[in-house]
């Protein structure tokens, strides 16, 4: 679905109120649910999206245009695991509900990318019970191709070094990975 859940948004919330990031990355934004969430909280933001679904761009207004604010300064129609690694040099890039749309080793390999090529903070969410879904509206990256526990995440970012922490709600589980300094 290209929206979330509500749980586990007031702690991601916190966690960007503090970190007060100057550039973004959204990866899979799909409606914009972060940059909703996160604009009015921090303002002078520069709002990078990496979207798969072109349709999703215009549907959901995600890209500025003559006639109207979009949600993000720039948009990339694209598959993130062939994004340039430049986009994932950023202050926070968040994998809101996306990791699950693709085999474990490709997002393993996503999220080792990301910090390799600078990223500061990675702010993951995504389901973690079992929670099928295929196709929908047409879209098939909508499908979750891998069922996420929280360990084995929690194994995943330990890997990248730095330091993290966690919520485990009841559906979703978020994360948040910060760089060493």
């Amino acid at each position: 679905m290209p929206t979330s859940i509500a749980e586990g948004k007031d702690w991601s919330l916190e966690r960007f109120e503090q970190l007060k990031p100057d550039t973004v990355c959204d990866v899979g934004p799909g409606d914009g649910t972060y940059a909703r969430l996160f604009r009015p909280a921090h303002h002078g933001v520069w709002w990078t999206a990496v979207e798969i679904h072109k349709p999703y761009i215009r549907k959901y207004g995600l890209k500025n245009t003559a006639k109207r604010t979009g949600m993000y300064n720039e948009v990339h129609n694209l598959d993130a695991r062939e994004a340039p690694d430049h986009l994932f040099h950023r202050d926070l890039v968040i994998f809101g509900d996306v990791l699950e749309h693709m085999p474990r080793e490709d997002a393993v390999a996503l999220l080792q990318r990301a910090e390799a090529a600078g990223a500061w903070n990675l702010l993951v969410s995504l389901p973690i019970v079992e929670a099928p879904q295929g196709e929908v509206d047409g879209n098939p990256h909508e499908e979750h191709v891998h069922h996420w526990d929280a360990d084995d995440m929690d194994q995943v970012l330990a890997g990248l070094g730095g330091r993290g922490e966690s919520m485990r709600g009841e559906t979703l589980g978020c994360w948040w990975w910060s760089r060493r300094t």
